[in-house]
This record gives structure tokens, sequence and C-alpha cells, in this order.
């Protein structure tokens, strides 16, 4: 299998100004040398602590920042901002309130010079690929939730990117409706061959989902381990979850996951505690002066 995605080394550095001090350059480190590669057809999971550069390295991949240094590469060319061969879907649905669900997903292929009755044809082909088959002339405020999700994706699909790039897409759903979803997304998967970067917080999530996880380090975030999941169709199987192999995978992550997430809360307690204590040094200052 070809390689599709190939991040080189890649570091992303953020400058931020330091309370109280003038003229100070300070800087984040988001991103440390994250390099690996995702396969053609591939379905990656990312999966990290809270505020380990995961959305970070997905914004990286959809060209809307650029990496400080190091490079990533697409189909061997380096990616120099965003574009139509690479579609995101958000956890808010980003969908226009004034448009149908079939005018949300026409929007992007008018935009691409789509003609209108090809458009048309292609929105209704997507709407039924994500199960939603007579809601065409509905408004998102007259759908659930999952549904606004579904015409998320179908709008990312309609203009036939080559890659998937989708930033925990069913955190804000109930469990019913994810895990749903999350079937239906494996569905489409295997019948598109598109190529997936997922990320989400959850490890049930990841595992279902993933041919690879990619578990990320806290701050600054790196490529701890990727772990291949070695489990057939997931469309195939009634409960996957209840599987044993499935039950030793997902604890193999969260051990790795653990360290991280103590390391997370630990830095976050450390902050609070210095914050705390300047605020103090400050209130002396007044009391004496």
């Amino acid at each position: 299998m070809s390689v599709k995605i190939s991040f080189q080394h890649v570091n992303k550095v953020f400058p931020i100004k330091q309370e109280g001090r003038k003229n100070s350059k300070a800087q984040f480190t988001a991103l440390q040398d994250i390099h690996f590669e995702v396969k053609t057809g591939e379905f990656m999971v990312l999966v990290g602590p809270s505020g380990c550069g995961k959305s970070t390295l997905l914004d990286l991949l959809g060209g809307l920042t650029k990496p400080t240094s190091g490079q990533i590469l697409l189909d061997g060319k380096p990616i120099d901002g965003p574009s139509l061969d690479r579609g995101i879907v958000f956890q808010q649905y980003a969908l226009f309130p004034w448009k149908t669900a079939q005018g949300n997903i026409e929007f992007g292929l008018e935009a691409k010079g789509v003609p209108k009755k090809e458009r048309s044809e292609r929105a209704r082909h997507y709407l039924s690929l994500v199960g939603l088959s007579g809601f065409e002339n509905r408004y998102p405020h007259e759908l659930s939730g999952g549904m606004k999700q579904r015409v998320a994706i179908a709008r990312s699909l309609a203009y036939d990117p080559d890659v998937l790039l989708m930033d925990e897409p069913f955190a804000a759903l109930d469990a019913q409706t994810r895990e749903t979803l999350q079937s239906e997304l494996l569905r489409i998967w295997e019948q598109t061959k598109k190529t997936i970067v997922f990320i989400t917080h959850g490890i049930d999530e990841a595992v279902y989902l993933g041919q690879r996880v990619a578990v990320m380090t806290s701050r600054p975030g790196k490529i701890k381990q990727i772990i291949d999941i070695p489990l057939e169709s997931r469309t195939g199987e009634e409960d996957l979850r209840s599987n044993p192999e499935f039950a030793k995978i997902r604890h193999d992550i969260w051990s790795l996951l653990r360290e991280e997430v103590a390391k997370a809360q630990e830095l976050e307690r450390n902050k609070q505690l210095a914050h705390s204590h300047r605020g103090n040094s400050k209130k002396e200052v007044t009391i004496h002066g």
C-alpha cells in the first residue's frame, strides 16, 4: 500500500505573551518531532490527553496553519495551504442555517464549478450514502445533532476529497447516536476507500474505528507509539466491543495514555499554583505600597 501522508519531523511552536512582562518573547511548543506516515485508504486515529496538540496537527494537515519546522507531504508533495483534496469535519457542524441539507452540500460543489444538475444529483447521492434520503429539503434547525453531523460528512465527501480529516466529530452527540454514526462512518469508509485521519478522546472509539491508533504524549505533543488494530471488518460483527481482543487493545492503549494524562494533570496543577503565587505577590506589593 502506497504512502498518502508523510509527517517529516514536524514541529509547531507558538509565540506567547508573558503576563506582566513587556516585550518578552516566550514560546509554546505544541508539537515536537512528529514523524509518521498514513497509507492510502487507511483509517488512522489519533488519541491523546487534552491539550496534547491533536487539533493543531489536524490544522497543519488541513493547511490551515504551517509547521514551524519539518514538512507534511501529501502524495509526495508539500502541503502549502487548504485544498479541496482534503475534506474537514469538525466537532461543531458548521452548517449554513439558511440553506437546506441539500443546499449545504451543493455549496462546496458550486464553489468548485460543478454544473447545477450534477450538483443536485451528487448531493442526493451523498445524502443517501449517509442515510438521509428524504431529508434533502430540511433546514439545520429541523435536524437532530446526529443528522447535522451526517450532513457535514456528506458535504465533505461530495466534492470527492482524497483525504477526510475528522476532529472529534461525534464528541457532542449522545452515546447511542455516537455508536450509530461510528458504524455508519465505517460503512462509508469501506465503500469509498477514502484515507481518513480521525481525532478522538475516546479509547473505545479509537479501537473501534482505527486500523492503526497513534497515541500522543502530553505537551509538547509527540507520537508515543502507533498500535496496529488487527480486527476484521467492524461492520460484519454484531458486538465487536465485547471481543476479548478489543478489550486487550483497549487496555494497552489506556496503559500508554494513563501516564500522559497524569503528566498533563500535573502540568495543569503547577500552572494554577504558579498563577496563584503571582496573584498573591501582586497583592503583597499593593498592601505594602
